[in-house]
């Protein structure tokens, strides 16, 4: 049966640890039916994080990948906090945030990697939503990305 567990599964990705809160914030809030997650960076299996800014220390490819990542640091959240992504109905919003040169242009593509994990665990219907991917001129401890989502809840 296709679920969001099984979905992930037959990805052959790890979930890095669920990160913690570095400032006065909570990763994730339940109001109602709807699951608020806070901004994530790119938390690695060993708790490291990908650090550098696009355009400068990486290229557009590994903005793509570092994206993923923070997606797979958000998924962990979820798993965390509600027990399985199962219980997520589907992806509502994502604004992802790009840490790049003031010339770059090409936010969508780095953020789509995340979409695209999204996607594959939630399926096109239920894992695209809207969405909204911008420049920063930084961010915190220079990670490349930095995303915050709103997911429906079964």
């Amino acid at each position: 049966m296709e679920t969001p567990e099984n979905n992930f599964a037959k990805l052959g990705l790890s979930l890095p640890p669920a990160p913690k809160p570095l400032g006065v914030y909570k990763p994730c809030l339940i109001d109602g039916k709807y699951l608020y997650l806070s901004g994530h960076g790119t938390v690695q299996d060993d708790g490291s994080l990908i650090i550098g800014r696009i355009g400068v220390d990486m290229d557009m490819d590994a903005g793509k990948l570092a994206a993923r990542q923070v997606g797979l640091a958000m998924l962990s959240t979820i798993k965390a906090n509600i027990g399985s992504l199962d219980k997520v109905k589907r992806v509502i919003k994502v604004l992802g945030m790009v840490n790049c040169t003031p010339d770059f242009e090409r936010h969508p593509f780095i953020i789509n990697g995340c979409s695209e994990l999204f996607a594959s665990v939630w399926g096109e219907e239920n894992g695209i939503g809207v969405r909204s991917a911008v420049g920063m001129g930084s961010l915190p401890d220079n990670i490349p990305v930095e995303v915050e989502a709103l997911f429906e809840l079964h």
